[in-house]
């Protein structure tokens, strides 16, 4: 049992006659089971939460390419990453396709994303695949946000790939680069 106690403790030298203070007892066995208590919740509820990340599965740099998937370019859709937290995207090949600018949320990317997917499900039969492709002036929240987008509505095939220099004319011409 902890206890505390702030009792004088002094010897007595004549003279008056006083009332005799009674020592202050506390005892702190309440307050040392409680603070072990707390001390065991927060060891387990910190270990308990795990960091979220998402995996990401990259080619490895020394390795060549061996095989490569084609992609109908009906059944793609390319995002580009441009500067001021602007998006450009369209389906099919760059520059037979207008691109449209958008922006990152639920009523900008993840709306383009789930009715295109919806699109070319029900023409083709077959799921979409997103090519993303940052550019030099995005940013790395920018990505981040879109591979966000992608696990949100469930884009089953997606690609980070290098952008073409026909995709950046793209976004200078209209103004997000």
């Amino acid at each position: 049992m902890a206890e505390l106690d702030t009792s004088s403790g002094g010897g007595k030298k004549g003279g008056k006659v006083r009332s005799k203070k009674a020592s202050t007892r506390v005892d702190l066995t309440a307050m040392v089971d409680l603070a072990f208590l707390l001390i065991t919740f927060f060891m387990l509820t910190t270990t308990l939460a795990k960091p979220k990340a998402m995996d990401v599965t990259m080619p490895d740099k020394d390795e060549k390419v061996k095989d490569q998937l084609d992609v109908a370019a009906s059944r793609s859709m390319t995002i580009l990453l441009g500067a001021n937290n602007k998006i450009e995207w369209f389906v099919g090949e760059p520059g037979k396709t207008p691109p449209e600018t958008t922006s990152y949320g639920k009523d900008g990317l993840r709306k383009v994303l789930i009715d295109n997917s919806e699109k070319i499900q029900q023409s083709t039969g077959k799921y979409m695949t997103v090519l993303i492709k940052p550019s030099v002036k995005s940013n790395y929240k920018n990505l981040v946000d879109v591979l966000d987008e992608m696990n949100i509505t469930k884009v089953q095939s997606y690609a980070i790939v290098d952008i073409l220099p026909l995709e950046v004319e793209l976004l200078k011409r209209d103004g997000n680069y």
